[in-house]
C-alpha cells in the first residue's frame, strides 16, 4: 500500500471539542523526554556501546570482513576497502545532528552497528535504523536482544514512538520489522536518494500503547528457558506476540 497510513491503525474516535470537530487524545502530563544519552546498553547476550572508532573499527572490520557486499546494498555506506575508511564513516556517525550510534558487542568484540537517529524529543518520537549486522551477528538471539534494548530503551525514557524506515525494495528489512511488532504505516514515494539511486521509503512504528504487551513478549522469548543447550529457540517471538493477542 502506498501512501502514509495504514489501515491496520485505529482511527476511532473517542473525543470531540467544543465544536463537534474529532480531536485526538489527551497527552494526560506527557512530558518532553530526554534525549537517549551516551551511555552502555547492557543485556545477557549483548551489549550496544557508544559507537567510538578508535576501539571499535578494527573488530568491525575484521567481523564485516566476511559478509557479502551485498550487506551495504540497502546502507548509504559501505563496502570499505580498508579500515580506515571504515573509520572516517564512524567517525562521520558520530557527527550527525541527532544521531548516537553504538558498536554491537558480544563477548567484549564489536560485531555490529545500529543507530538512534532522526531523534524528536518535543514530539516524543525517535527511530532506530543504520543496522549493519555482521555474519557472525546475523539471525542470532544477541541480534534481537540489541534491538529489544533500543526499543525499551526508548519508551523508557519516556517517548511516544519509535520508528523503523527502510528501502522499500529491501524485503528482509520489512520481515525483520514486522517480527519485531513494528507496524507498517505507508510507504513514501521517491522520499529520497543514496548511491545514485532513488528510494522508496517504508514506514513502520510501535507505539507506548503497543510496547508494554510487546515487551512482555520480547523476554518471554529471551529468558534462558525458551532455548536449548545448542541455543536453539524452543518457541519463537511470533508464539509468544499472538498468545499475548488471544490467537489460536
Amino acid at each position: 500500500m502506498s501512501g502514509c497510513h495504514s489501515n491496520h491503525y485505529d482511527h476511532s474516535v473517542t473525543r470531540t471539542n467544543e465544536f463537534g470537530q474529532p480531536i485526538g487524545d489527551d497527552l494526560l502530563g506527557w512530558r518532553e523526554p530526554a534525549r537517549p544519552s551516551r551511555l552502555a546498553l547492557e543485556g545477557s547476550r549483548v551489549d550496544l556501546v557508544p559507537l567510538d572508532p578508535g576501539d571499535h573499527a578494527a573488530q568491525l572490520f575484521e567481523a564485516f570482513a566476511p559478509a557479502s557486499a551485498s550487506l551495504w546494498t540497502y546502507m548509504s555506506f559501505g563496502p570499505f576497502s580498508d579500515i580506515h575508511e571504515l573509520s572516517r564513516t564512524l567517525d562521520g556517525l558520530n557527527r550527525l545532528d541527532g544521531w548516537l550510534p553504538y558498536a554491537v558487542v558480544v563477548s567484549g568484540v564489536a560485531v555490529g552497528l545500529a543507530a538512534y537517529l532522526r531523534v524528536d524529543p518535543p514530539n516524543g518520537v525517535l527511530e532506530i535504523g543504520s543496522l549493519a549486522f555482521s555474519p557472525g551477528l546475523q539471525n542470532t538471539s544477541a541480534a534481537t536482544e540489541a534491538l529489544y534494548l533500543m526499543i525499551d530503551h526508548c519508551f523508557e525514557l519516556g517517548y511516544r514512538r519509535c520508528e523503523w524506515k527502510c528501502d522499500d525494495l529491501n524485503g528482509p528489512s520489512h520481515t525483520a520489522a514486522r517480527r519485531l511488532g513494528f507496524q507498517y504505516e505507508g510507504t513514501f514515494r521517491l522520499a529520497t536518494h543514496y548511491k545514485g539511486r532513488s528510494r522508496d521509503t517504508a514506514w513502520y512504528a510501535i507505539t507506548n500503547r503497543e510496547w508494554p504487551d510487546l515487551r512482555e513478549a520480547f523476554q518471554a522469548w529471551l529468558a534462558p528457558a525458551n532455548f536449548d543447550e545448542g541455543g536453539t529457540q524452543l518457541a519463537t517471538l511470533e508464539s509468544f506476540k499472538a498468545a499475548l493477542r488471544g490467537d489460536e
